[in-house]
């Protein structure tokens, strides 16, 4: 009895490090660090929010920081509280992020750039079928297109940094960008959208030592933030008041952390980490001890996932009949 105790526990034992074994030796691209000290981060949506934050926490750190936003004022304010916090000077770019001539000039100008951070965005949430179709297609070509335009424009100057060491291209998506919630039709139609970029980008550029990022944030307190709550359908409100806020500061240490780290996902919060392993799917990953907890988790993930949807189902139902009876 003794012997078949011991023979069933190392068995037990045996297993999971087996699969730490085989996941060591699969895992894919290979664990990597991207410094940012004496490097050029370029980083758009910089002018306010965690862009901002992102460019100060950057130029805190050592980096020569460019930022690009559209209005001017609003750059040259966010240049002098970065010059004022960190006595580093940054270098300002006014362009519409939709045009992609402009965008291109911008990033000429700048020079070549070693961690490209794509943080522009736009968030107006509404039921799809009352939402201006401008609207839509603006949140689309910010968020998404916006975004083809910043990386085709910065590939040739990365991939020649010769003797630069590991270049990263950081995307901001949103936990919108993991999940699709009510009143959120457009907004994560563009935000998953980035997924799919930035996984067969990741591919295309590995060759050339450059480390793809997708960060996803929960709702941030930013400047727009207050102005998108007053636009969000009750639903949509109830749904995601499970996830708090965050603040700016907080998400843009996170994302720089995981940049440096050369992590694909980036989650910024408990559910956001929760949400990376529900969607993991065929991303690259790597960590290969996040990769078993990926393997061992995702069961026990879908059932708490399709919990929620239960959860949220019943909200709307409630919702509805609420709005029909009144």
């Amino acid at each position: 009895m003794v012997a078949f105790s011991l023979g069933f526990f190392s068995l037990l034992l045996l297993l999971p490090l087996s699969l730490l074994a085989f996941l060591a030796f699969i895992v894919r691209p290979r664990p990597v660090k991207v410094p940012i000290k004496n490097r050029h981060v370029f980083i758009t949506g910089g002018s306010s929010g965690i862009g901002l934050a992102l460019a100060q926490q950057a130029a805190s750190e050592g980096s020569r920081v460019s930022i690009l936003a559209r209005n001017t004022s609003k750059l040259e304010e966010a240049r002098d509280a970065i010059r004022l916090s960190t006595g580093r000077d940054v270098a300002i770019f006014s362009a519409d992020i939709r045009n992609y001539e402009a965008v291109k000039k911008a990033i000429e100008d700048a020079g070549p750039i070693d961690v490209l951070v794509c943080n522009q965005g736009v968030f107006v949430p509404q039921e799809l079928e009352t939402q201006d179709i401008e609207e839509i297609k603006f949140m689309i070509d910010v968020n998404l297109t916006g975004t083809f335009h910043l990386i085709k424009a910065a590939l040739p100057g990365m991939k020649n940094r010769s003797g630069r060491g590991p270049g990263s291209i950081a995307i901001m998506s949103s936990q919108a960008g993991q999940v699709g919630i009510y009143g959120y039709t457009a907004y994560s139609a563009s935000k998953f959208g980035l997924k799919g970029l930035a996984e067969a980008l990741q591919q295309e550029v590995i060759g050339e030592n450059i480390h793809v990022s997708l960060i996803f944030p929960p709702d941030t307190e930013t400047p727009g933030f207050a102005e998108e709550n007053k636009r969000r359908p009750r639903v949509t409100s109830i749904i995601a008041a499970s996830s708090g806020a965050m603040k700016a500061d907080e998400v843009a240490k996170i994302a720089l952390n995981g940049i440096k780290s050369g992590n694909f996902t980036v989650p910024c919060n408990f559910e956001g980490f929760l949400l990376s392993i529900a969607t993991a799917g065929l991303s690259p990953q790597r960590s290969f001890l996040m990769a078993f907890v990926e393997v061992i988790a995702a069961g026990v993930l879908r059932v708490t996932g399709l919990c929620f949807q239960w959860n949220w189902y019943g909200s709307i139902e409630k919702c509805l009949e609420k709005g029909n009876s009144e």
